[in-house]
């Protein structure tokens, strides 16, 4: 996705303003059952740490990327269908986006919001909060793993700072993804679990069919 350049005609301006927005990576994809199930048993179980110092803001989330949009506007435009931008290049005018949370398509771009897989309160309790500030900056902007997702703002509501232990997808067909995807978070970045949310990943990896 690219700026729209100073000093360029009126037409060719008009061109950018209203041409979808090029085609970005595919959302990380989810690993195996199998590797899932082995990243699962391989987490530590131990307490939640302490909530004393947590604030959303020591993560530094939507920071700007290297192409000069925000992580919030990149994820808009990676898994967005027929996303058009405003004329800065970054911002999307007009699109859908799927939430697979609760099985919705959002078609108004202010009520898909990003969703962390691994919420950050939850990323704290479960070592985050020993973290370097730049560890946490890496972890709220996490492009490169499967962490960042739309979600419609009921579905983000519901979840809040929840964990599965707690919170599950109303859309049943997508707890499968939702486990892969929340263990492997959590093991790439070294979190701790509990019995309780290590039992109710398991028991949704049940749902996968491979």
């Amino acid at each position: 996705m690219h700026r729209a350049a100073f000093g360029l005609p009126a037409t060719t301006l008009l061109l950018t303003v209203i041409s979808a927005s090029p085609a970005l990576a595919e959302p990380p994809a989810p690993p195996s059952t199998a590797i899932a199930r082995t990243e699962l048993a391989a987490l530590t179980v131990a307490a939640p740490h302490s909530m004393d110092g947590y604030a959303r803001d020591k993560f530094d989330i939507w920071s700007t990327q290297p192409n000069g949009c925000t992580t919030r506007q990149a994820v808009l435009a990676r898994d967005g269908k027929d996303v058009q931008d405003k004329p800065d290049g970054c911002q999307p005018a007009s699109g859908s986006w799927y939430s697979a949370y609760d099985d919705t398509t959002v078609t108004d771009v202010a009520q898909a919001t990003i969703d962390h897989m691994v919420p950050l309160a939850e990323a704290w309790r479960s070592g985050a909060d020993t973290w370097t500030a730049d560890q946490r900056k890496a972890f709220g902007n996490d492009l490169k793993d499967p962490q960042l997702l739309i979600a419609s703002e009921s579905a983000n509501s519901s979840k809040s700072d929840s964990g599965p232990a707690d919170w599950k997808p109303t859309n049943q067909a997508f707890w499968c993804t939702y486990a892969k995807d929340y263990t492997h978070i959590k093991a790439v970045w070294k979190l701790t679990t509990t019995d309780q949310e290590k039992t109710a990943l398991s028991s949704m990896l049940d749902t996968c069919t491979n």
